[in-house]
């Protein structure tokens, strides 16, 4: 597949895309354009609906944070996917090293900040289709044929599969039709930039089966130059398809089977030298003097903006991600019966390079994993004059198996032991752990959730949802040395023999309850009120060693989080529907927060798991949107959120706390930074912020559409802007003076024609401005002092050409 990449190939592939519609074209009917994509005269916004609740319903009439994004936004702003709705969406926060070490949090919480483990259950759901997916790593994936997406913030558990605490992404794809359509786009930008997408959809057999077929390509050179092996790494070669059938039996029983299939496989992803800072490690053994005794060893260059590197291991994230779901609705009753089952499958062959940089330190690390899940969800709702439900019932069965390698090279002794040992690469050089690494997750549960009408304008809407989760894991890990020797205590300490087998199961019963009341036609007010746990976990990375280098098996399990929720919000829709102004305030606490952690070892490249006490998170958010005059649309959403550790005694310490000799009542630690210093065993972090988080975070634009009737009935041309702000933040689980990431803004332009026969040309800019900024910062294993940054994305330019038939 990577001969793709070459521009007649990829080219030809966009081709092969647009040939989907062209054979539908001549019957296709032209089909009306979307009424917030075109100038209009009426200067109301248009009601949008949402199934947030699991039922149709207007967004303004929803009690809760639930923020909407049409596919005309999505298509039009480069939202290719989840993790780009952080520039759109202030309160949804994306981060990763790659795909399986990705985290989306919303308003802070969801996924620990780090790389992933899979023994424990993301905060955030994404669901697509009405499908949960388990992995993160979705969030990576193009955006195949969207509808919609919603993002609901706070706790869901009431009526969504997986028990989301933090919230949840749900995105609904576009439907087959008995109406025949068709659409295709063609994408060129520079980085040799290439999307295409096509769908086509239309009656099969007459008015009871109907298909649609979508497919999506996107290629991009890499932003990066890795001066070791002559390539552009972090470049994008995704490819996808699905395809639906919808099997209308009768005026009241439906079916919509779907597959789709994705392939990612790019050059990536990788980090650049950012920056050195000094830890408690002896400064013979940090890193300017580790790079001095490795052949006076220099990076390609020392500012991180000149997007060089020189990574020395192979570099691959190949993903094959697909599956099948049949989703089937009965009107029974007064109610709709509703059946979601689902298969999906996620392979994942990856290649790192963990020292981060051109030597021979780790020159294998390895992690490729298989994933298979399966799930069963029936619901029933029914809304009546006086009372409106669901309840359902959800069953999940997950199994992950992983085969993880890592070896040490030639360099590793230097920069890994002390004294004499760190002299004799053969100590080192050839140190190989195979992990066998093996997962099996068991999720049931019951839910519902009513809402009563007392009067016209208030409501009562209580929730409660019994959940009952199991996992049975394995970890071995097998240590061969060059020699085929017994290891030695130093090897031991670098890569260390484990094996154990954790297991955890646990009932938990969760509820909320909301009160909503209608102050005037277009005013709505609600109170809500959650309890909510987000299942505990196993520890599948490995465990910590004591001071004898043995595992510390009483970390194998991790408690589940115990979530209070409280939020208070008010809708509103005024001078006559023109402008929506929506604003909530919220209110978490979370005890036993799940979060990864190092220990003082220097061979610690994967983190484990474990429980801060207790975090809070709370804040503000506001949503605005505006059609002032007839043809211009302007938005704003804003979030603060306060955040922190509330108790954090035992915490792992920051890189400049860190590396020294074990600190003692006669040798008390050093200040922060001090080679050759005293280093605590832990540090209290109480009060810290968590990390991920902006306390300010904003989105904001507009758009001006200028009728021409001389590109036909409702043509016109347009210009558009969209902005976001976040400001400094932390990446590192223990806020350090070496990783916070500066706050920055971000720029986007583009100005088009809209024609009458259906066609829409636009050129685009992205980061107009070339802010140079860091989506993350984070260090070097073994306390060397040595911090590297994930870049953000530099300026990306365009011309995008679609049509709808």
């Amino acid at each position: 597949m990577r001969g793709l990449r070459n521009n007649g190939e990829s080219l030809g592939y966009s081709a092969l895309l647009a040939l989907i519609v062209a054979g539908s074209t001549s019957t296709a009917h032209a089909a009306e354009s979307d009424a917030d994509t075109n100038a209009s005269a009426d200067s109301q916004i248009e009601s949008v609906t949402v199934t947030a609740r699991r039922r149709e319903e207007a967004v303004q009439d929803v009690p809760l944070a639930v923020s909407v994004l049409n596919a005309d936004t999505i298509e039009q702003t480069g939202t290719i996917n989840v993790g780009r709705l952080t520039q759109l969406q202030p309160s949804v926060q994306f981060y990763s090293s790659n795909p399986r070490n990705s985290s989306v949090n919303i308003r802070g919480l969801g996924t620990p900040f780090g790389l992933t483990n899979d023994g424990i259950e993301p905060g955030v759901g994404i669901y697509i289709d009405q499908v949960y997916y388990n992995r993160n790593a979705t969030a990576t994936f193009d955006f195949l044929d969207v509808e919609r997406v919603e993002i609901l913030r706070g706790p869901q558990g009431t009526l969504y599969g997986k028990n989301t605490t933090a919230g949840a992404v749900n995105i609904t794809s576009r439907k087959p039709t008995f109406t025949p359509e068709a659409r295709v786009e063609l994408t060129r930008g520079n980085y040799d930039y290439i999307q295409s997408k096509a769908s086509v959809s239309g009656p099969l057999i007459g008015e009871t089966l109907a298909g649609r077929l979508s497919a999506s390509y996107t290629s991009r050179d890499g932003t990066i130059y890795n001066t070791a092996t002559g390539q552009h790494i972090n470049e994008l070669d995704n490819r996808g398809v699905k395809g639906q059938l919808l099997w209308q039996a009768s005026r009241d029983f439906k079916v919509t089977f779907s597959a789709d299939y994705t392939e990612q496989d790019p050059i990536g992803y990788g980090q650049v030298w950012a920056k050195t800072g000094s830890t408690q490690r002896a400064l013979n053994r940090q890193y300017d003097a580790l790079a001095a005794a490795s052949g006076n060893y220099q990076p390609p260059s020392f500012n991180p903006f000149d997007r060089l590197t020189d990574l020395d291991s192979p570099l691959t994230a190949i993903q094959q991600f697909g599956g099948a779901s049949a989703l089937a609705e009965w009107n029974i009753g007064s109610g709709q019966l509703t059946s979601v089952s689902a298969y999906r499958k996620w392979d994942w062959g990856p290649s790192n390079d963990r020292d981060f940089i051109g030597l021979p330190i780790t020159t294998v690390s390895a992690n490729p994993s298989k994933q298979r899940q399966y799930s069963q969800e029936l619901r029933y709702a029914d809304s009546g004059d006086k009372i409106d439900y669901v309840v359902g019932l959800y069953g999940f069965y997950q199994t992950v198996d992983t085969s993880g390698v890592q070896e040490q090279g030639p360099l590793a002794s230097r920069w890994l032991l002390s004294g004499a040992n760190a002299n004799d690469p053969t100590i080192l050089n050839g140190l190989r752990s195979e992990n066998d690494i093996g997962l099996k997750n068991t999720s049931v549960a019951a839910f519902g959730q009513l809402t009563w009408h007392i009067t016209d304008d208030l409501r009562l809407q209580p929730g409660l949802r019994v959940n009952y989760d199991k996992k049975e894991g394995k970890y071995i890990a097998t240590v061969t040395n060059a020699t085929n020797t017994p290891l030695t205590s130093a090897q031991r300490g670098v890569l260390a023999p484990q094996s154990y087998e954790p297991e955890f199961d646990d009932t938990n019963i969760s509820g909320d309850f909301t009160v909503s009341y209608d102050l005037a036609d277009d005013v709505l007010a609600y109170v809500t009120y959650a309890r909510s746990f987000k299942s505990g976990g196993i520890n599948l990375s490995g465990l910590p060693l004591d001071a004898n280098n043995q595992p510390i098996t009483a970390v194998e399990t991790v408690d589940p989080e115990k979530t209070n929720h409280f939020e208070a919000g008010l809708k509103t829709q005024l001078f006559s529907q023109s402008l929506t102004l929506n604003l909530s305030a919220f209110w978490t606490d979370i005890d036993d927060y799940q979060a990864t952690v190092t220990n003082s070892q220097a061979n610690v490249i994967r983190g484990y798991l474990a429980n801060a006490e207790q975090v809070r998170v709370r804040g503000v958010e506001l949503e605005l949107s505006a059609r002032p005059l007839d043809n211009l649309n302007v938005f704003l959403n804003g979030a603060y959120t306060d955040h922190e550790y509330v108790k954090f005694p035992d915490a792992p310490c920051p890189p400049e706390l860190s590396g020294g000799t074990a600190a003692s009542a006669a040798n008390p630690p050093s200040a922060p930074g001090t080679p050759g210093g005293f280093s605590p065993p832990s540090c209290d972090i109480s009060g810290q912020w968590l990390p991920g988080v902006s306390k300010v975070a904003l989105s904001y634009g507009f758009e001006y559409d200028l009728p021409l009737n001389a590109l036909g009935p409702e043509g016109g041309a347009y210009f558009a802007f969209d902005g976001s702000y976040r400001s400094k933040f932390s990446s590192n689980p223990s806020r350090s003076i070496y990783t916070d990431v500066s706050g920055y803004s971000l720029a986007n332009f583009r100005a088009g024609a809209r024609f009458g026969d259906g066609w829409n040309v636009y050129g685009w800019v992205r980061n107009a401005f070339g802010k140079d900024y860091f989506e993350f910062l984070s260090t070097q294993s073994g306390s060397t002092g040595l911090v590297v940054a994930q870049l953000g994305d530099p300026r990306t330019y365009g011309l995008t050409v679609n049509k709808s038939f």
